[in-house]
């Protein structure tokens, strides 16, 4: 947990709480906090299996995942490569055009280069999570500030056609999905104060869809899963556009507070956290 993302405060909330939960579940667990000298203290503490509570960097784009496959060491979550190619937006855009999976028009905002995209636009760093740096641009003016604050956070900026409809999220479970989420903020942008801010968001189970689109937001999750070669826990972020979900993110290491969504999820099944926590832990391997 931890690590040294911009999302590190929440991943050690993860953290704290994944901890909990595995101790309260008698397991013999000790709290990681990331830093350079990670594959040292993995050896001293004769770590068995590692429970990957990091977000972004780190955490999420296959680098933790590859030193733990090199120590020989099982981890919850996708592998190296699935966790890579869903880490980075423009990869993650190229796959979903290459197998057919829904998502909004998008393109690789150039540095140097205009952007000649359509408004309105969603900027986006590349390799960042938790709608960090992200922007919505209306006017031809708000470009360049917009395209300035992702690149704050990675050199990579994807620009993508804004959609007007129901935010909602499908979390899956070792391959199994859970009953989808809507995501209602009060301000009608789920950014990250949005996201992290008591009362700002509100949070519906199940969502307010039809049946259909349910079951068509499940049915895509899944294809994104099998298609990226994910395992674990994962949460596949979707914009319902004429009844139509586009998928707009994928989360190989999803918020593990008890109040985040694939809880929320899973608690929907009157399932308890500490069951959810358990069933990761058992699908915990070495990929390579």
């Amino acid at each position: 947990m931890g690590g040294n993302s911009s999302e590190r405060e929440i991943s050690l909330k993860s953290g704290a709480a994944v901890l909990q939960s595995l101790k309260r579940s008698g397991y013999k667990a000790v709290g990681v906090d990331v830093g350079r000298d990670l594959a040292g203290r993995l050896r001293r503490q004769r770590i068995d299996v590692a429970f990957i509570a990091l977000h972004g960097r780190w955490g999420e784009d296959g680098t933790v995942q590859g030193l733990l496959e090199i120590m020989g060491i099982p981890y919850t979550g996708p592998g190296v490569l699935g966790s890579s190619m869903a880490m980075d937006k423009a990869v993650m855009k190229i796959v979903f055009d290459g197998v057919g999976i829904p998502t909004p028009a998008y393109a690789v905002a150039e540095e140097g280069k205009d952007v000649a995209f359509p408004l309105p636009f969603v900027v986006k760093p590349a390799n960042e999570g938790s709608t960090i740096g992200i922007s919505i641009v209306r006017k031809n003016e708000e470009i360049a500030p917009a395209i300035a604050d992702a690149r704050k956070y990675d050199k990579k900026v994807i620009v993508e056609g804004y959609v007007e409809g129901d935010e909602i999220t499908v979390g899956i479970v070792n391959g199994e999905t859970l009953p989808v989420v809507q995501v209602k903020p009060v301000n009608g942008f789920y950014d990250f104060e949005a996201k992290y801010t008591k009362g700002m968001t509100e949070y519906i189970v199940p969502a307010e869809i039809t049946e259909a689109v349910a079951e068509r937001s499940s049915h895509i999750a899944l294809k994104v899963y099998h298609a990226f070669d994910l395992s674990g826990c994962v949460r596949i972020d979707m914009l319902v556009k004429e009844d139509v979900p586009l998928v707009i993110d994928i989360n190989t290491s999803p918020g593990m507070t008890e109040t985040s969504l694939v809880p929320k999820a899973w608690g929907h099944l009157n399932r308890s956290f500490d069951d959810l926590v358990e069933t990761i832990l058992t699908g915990a391997s070495l990929k390579i």
